[in-house]
């Protein structure tokens, strides 16, 4: 089997039971880390027992939070996405702006890589010249090969 034909699946946050997308801002200790929210809040968070020494949470991860019915500043963390992950849904426009790490969901081009490619060729390919160019002047002795 390719790799290609392999499908990534990603778990997203289940709405129903008011799970929601955060970026683990600080790390408090005791198994407490301060998160801002998808709804703009900033909350005090809890790494259950359960994925305490399976999944290690740092500062800048995404992670699905579940506030607590009875005291909303506070949460549970349901799980921690991989850089890999979040990038995939980045690039999906899954991800709301405020907790989007790398910044693609508002990008007109964030679902067609063709597009990025492009973009970035553009922007590169002319400092290139130049400094190829200047390299050629100052040096005439030096001979590089250039296949």
């Amino acid at each position: 089997m390719e790799s290609g034909d392999e499908k990534i699946r990603v778990k997203v946050p289940n709405e129903r039971v008011n799970e929601m997308f955060a970026i683990a801002d600080q790390i408090l200790g005791g198994r407490r880390i301060r998160a801002i929210c998808a709804d703009g809040e900033e909350r005090i968070t809890r790494i259950p027992g359960k994925m305490r020494r399976r999944q290690w949470v740092r500062e800048g991860d995404l992670i699905i939070i579940q506030p607590w019915d009875f005291q909303p500043s506070k949460a549970d963390v349901k799980m921690r996405y991989t850089k890999t992950q979040a990038l995939y849904l980045s690039r999906k426009g899954v991800l709301p702006e405020i907790v989007d790490v790398f910044g693609m969901g508002s990008d007109d081009n964030s679902g067609d890589d063709d597009g990025i490619w492009d973009m970035g060729a553009e922007d590169t390919a002319e400092p290139a010249a130049e400094v190829e160019e200047e390299s050629d002047e100052e040096s005439d002795d030096d001979t590089v090969d250039e296949a």
